[in-house]
């Protein structure tokens, strides 16, 4: 356990936005190769391109979830109701954690729609605590997907 969640705060860590950071460390189960995996969470970092709402660790999280226990039939209610159920509960393990899922309330901060992205400097990772988002929701996916 710790491997993904290792490779997840590094990848944040090295300057990826919080929602590529956990999709691409966990690319190689969910059949992407990094570049798809990067192009598609670029879209999410920042509470969903910076709009402060579902932290991005968190949606790349529920995609991951998809990926591995996804229903793939359309009007399949049984497994829509199983998946939804799933991503209920790991929402539910990470407010435990953090209290919530949105990105400004997490971060305590107001709607920002400004969309240009803080710069990473010493000062952005001592004030962020995004990286411990990103850990943790690796750490859920390790816990409850990957066992």
């Amino acid at each position: 356990m710790g491997e993904y969640s290792d490779k997840a705060e590094k990848n944040f860590t090295n300057g990826c936005n919080c929602s590529q950071s956990v999709l691409c460390a966990f690319a190689d189960i969910i059949g992407l190769d990094n570049k798809t995996a990067m192009k598609l969470a670029s879209s999410f970092g920042g509470g969903m391109g910076r709009m402060r709402e579902v932290c991005g660790a968190v949606s790349a999280m529920f995609m991951i979830a998809g990926m591995l226990k996804g229903y793939e039939i359309p009007g399949d209610d049984i497994g829509k109701t199983r998946q939804y159920q799933l991503i209920q509960e790991l929402s539910k393990k990470f407010k435990k954690e953090h209290g919530t899922i949105i990105c400004r309330e997490l971060l305590g901060l107001d709607i920002d729609d400004n969309p240009i992205p803080s710069a990473r400097t010493s000062e952005y990772y001592a004030s962020r605590p995004c990286e411990n988002f990103v850990r943790t929701a690796a750490e859920i996916i390790e816990q409850e997907l990957l066992n």
